[in-house]
């Protein structure tokens, strides 16, 4: 029988040998999974009424201390004396604040905040004042730190980092910095800040930092082994970006619901799981991953390793979400938010559905009510997840799908990196997928440096060629987020390639499928102190497809203030419609997909089902949800290129068809009127001219006539024998058979 130390999988950083193992002593009985043992009775939860705010900045704070009368007084006498002390300060004050008295000239006034304490604010206590370093920027290697992007700002929390070659040991951190994405900077010096290092939440790695578009909400991730750190009681932690303000909720619970049978259980803060924030939804989520004695309060290191199939859904404070018990008649969750653990879901209770963990999870909107989500890659300690079939999940439903792909397949892995950018116009949503490595054999693992493109609703793969480019470093345990069409990649670990990578910033074109040197900036952020999410209403200019005054692609600025969340110009949000994919504006589909899924870069694909037909689920009922984009004449434009006939250039100049363009009309128009001008005016000249001939030799004739001349006859004028008449008769002739007929 296998030592039960060796079945255990080591984290995916302990597995290549950056860290040691920590020896422990395992017994040979095998041990009942954690779920189904009794919590000790020394560990304690706090309670709701516990959670309160541990650090706040920057923050003045003004202090007052009451006085007690040494001796009770009348309140006749109070009332003299507080007169007497006003009248003296009023007096006083003045002359203390013009003058020099105090030796330091002016006496500050400071402005008093008087508004009502907020609710959020009145449920918690205490504000740590102290003032913790800022956190460093400049490091040997980062790598498994939690991510997110709000308006424009990449936030980057905790993970591991050496500040120096070869550094094993305290690595973990909780280190808080901000990446600038509304203005453009080199790779080698990218816009990074470090925010002062927060005193409560824990040092932790590959956990998640869930965004709304207010607050971020740190959930799970592992503390330390080298050295040994045991974990607390779990807390979710919340940073709202308004206030600078780091929040604990403690002890939460999970609430029953759709495909959740649990209620009211403790949150466990699991590690290594693929998460992805819905903020259009108010959602969180963390798929799979696993439970050990670096995740779980007083989980003993003899127990092996948890790993999970469950789907964590949090949903964020004052949203709605039907499919949980707790929030139905149109409720939303409290400040502290909502947990639903989703263990029925499908075909998640059946056989196949792997536990995983080290996978990725993306959100594709437009497919079922509210979108799809796709979970890929990841794996256990002896399997891997197959990359030809996905899972997909309808978040409306509260179902788990299996969708098969097309085209050549990328090789298994754990810890990859992924964004998706949306198409102009919707018809295509593309998953860019770097890096991750191979686990197995242990002792030998690998690290790719390949990128991959799943093209959805097609489900096909396809790998980008960089054999021309200069490509970073084969790399696992990195984060990588999308805004202005360009996926912005940070830290990673790379193995023994490199002694040490600093800043370890990397920016990939999506559109261009090429590793740039420097992040453009296409889109400014919103006012210093804004809140974009506030303009949800009005801010926007653009709509979906059903509304026709979507600003035109080429004409339309993106800011922070009409286009916050990044979308693209056709899909902008608005009053009644939550928009598009954020972070896709300035998006085009590049030709490598084109090939595939035919269209154009602004879109209209050609293939809007799976290549693998779907069994089941939206994938196989529903086509996405596509937006009218508008060249800079005004005019709709529409892809119509086949699959693979054209190339990218050829497909953009050849296959792009125009609505009804009235320009052209109105010219055609006037150039049909100018030359039936021109007709009618040449007709009349050749009339007048015709007239002016015959004019001419009556004229002749006549005179020919009065000198008593013989004129031959010529059709249309007077006869030749006219001149023998009388006038008499000449008058008959002239009146015609009147007088022939008398």
């Amino acid at each position: 029988m296998a030592d039960p130390q060796q079945q255990r999988r080591r984290s995916v950083f302990r597995e290549t040998g950056l860290l040691d193992d920590v020896a422990t002593e395992v017994p040979a009985a095998t041990v009942e999974s954690s779920s189904k043992r009794d919590r000790p009775a020394t560990v304690r939860f706090r309670s709701k009424d516990e959670v309160h705010v541990v650090e706040r900045y920057p923050q003045t704070t003004h202090t007052s201390q009451r006085v007690r009368s040494p001796s009770p007084l009348s309140s006749t006498a109070l009332m003299y004396r507080l007169g007497g002390v006003a009248f003296i300060l009023a007096l006083a004050f003045p002359i203390l604040q013009s003058t020099g008295f105090l030796g330091q000239g002016a006496l500050p006034v400071q402005p008093v905040d008087a508004g009502v304490i907020p609710v959020t604010a009145r449920s918690h206590a205490g504000v740590d004042l102290s003032r913790r370093d800022d956190s460093p920027t400049d490091v040997c290697f980062r790598w498994a730190q939690q991510s997110a992007v709000v308006n424009g700002t990449l936030y980057l929390y905790g993970g591991q980092a050496s500040t120096s070659e070869g550094q094993t040991e305290n690595t973990w951190n909780n280190d808080f910095l901000t990446l600038d994405l509304t203005k453009s900077w080199d790779i080698g010096t990218p816009s990074l800040t470090g925010l002062p290092q927060p005193s409560g939440p824990p040092a932790v790695a590959l956990g998640t930092l869930w965004s709304s578009h207010e607050s971020l909400f740190l959930y799970g991730g592992q503390v330390s082994w080298k050295p040994i750190v045991k974990p607390g009681p779990y807390a979710t932690w919340e940073y709202s970006i308004p206030d600078q303000q780091w929040i604990e909720h403690s002890n939460p619970k999970t609430s029953s619901g759709k495909s959740a049978p649990s209620n009211n259980d403790p949150v466990q803060g699991a590690s290594e799981g693929a998460s992805i924030s819905v903020p259009s939804l108010g959602r969180g989520f963390y798929f799979g991953g696993h439970l050990d004695e670096y995740t779980t309060q007083s989980w003993a290191n003899y127990i092996p390793r948890q790993y999970l199939q469950s789907l964590l859904e949090f949903t964020f404070p004052e949203r709605a979400n039907p499919q949980v018990d707790a929030l139905s008649n149109g409720q939303t969750a409290g400040t502290d938010g909502n947990y639903r653990n989703v263990t029925e879901g499908g075909l998640q209770s059946k056989a196949g559905f792997t536990d995983r963990a080290d996978g990725i999870l993306v959100y594709v909107p437009g497919f079922g009510d509210e979108g799809i989500l796709i979970a890929m890659a990841g794996g256990t300690n002896q399997t891997y997840t197959q990359m030809n079939n996905v899972d997909v999940y309808d978040i409306a439903t509260s179902e788990w799908y299996k969708q098969s792909t097309a085209g050549p397949t990328p090789t298994m892995r754990v810890n990859p990196c992924a964004g998706v950018a949306a198409a102009p116009d919707g018809s295509s949503y593309n998953i860019y997928m770097f890096g991750g490595q191979n686990l197995i054999p242990y002792g030998n693992q690998t690290q790719f440096d390949d990128m991959w493109i799943l093209t959805v609703p097609s489900f096909t793969w396809i790998q980008v060629d960089m054999s021309k480019q200069s490509v970073p470093y084969g790399r696992s345990g990195h984060t990588c987020n999308v805004w202005n069409g360009q996926m912005v990649m940070v830290g990673g670990y790379v193995g023994d390639q490199l002694t040490c990578e600093s800043p370890g910033i990397y920016v990939f074109d999506m559109s261009n499928l090429a590793w740039v040197q420097k992040y453009t900036a296409i889109s400014a952020g919103s006012a210093s102190g804004s809140d974009p999410s506030s303009a949800t209403s009005a801010g926007a200019s653009g709509t979906a497809a059903a509304d026709s005054s979507s600003p035109s692609a080429s004409s339309f600025v993106s800011t922070g203030a009409n286009n916050p969340f990044n979308q693209q110009a056709a899909q902008l949000y608005n009053g009644t419609s939550q928009g598009g994919l954020e972070g896709s504006y300035g998006y085009s589909v590049p030709a490598a997909v084109i090939s595939v899924i035919g269209g154009g870069p602004t879109g209209g694909a050609t293939i809007t089902t799976p290549a693998a037909s779907a069994t089941a689920g939206p994938m196989a009922t529903g086509k996405p949800i596509t937006y009218t984009v508008t060249d800079s004449s005004g005019a709709t434009v529409t892809e119509t290129a086949a699959p693979g006939s054209l190339n990218g250039g050829q497909a953009a100049s050849n296959n792009k068809k125009s609505g009804p363009n009235i320009a052209a009309i109105v010219a055609g128009v006037i150039a049909g009127l100018l030359f039936i001008a021109v007709c009618y005016l040449l007709f009349c000249t050749y009339v007048y001219r015709k007239q002016l001939a015959l004019y001419k030799h009556h004229v002749e004739m006549a005179q020919r006539q009065a000198r008593g001349e013989k004129t031959p006859a010529i059709p249309g004028l007077l006869a030749s024998d006219q001149a023998s008449k009388s006038s008499s008769d000449r008058r008959r002739m002239d009146m015609g058979g009147y007088y022939k007929n008398s």
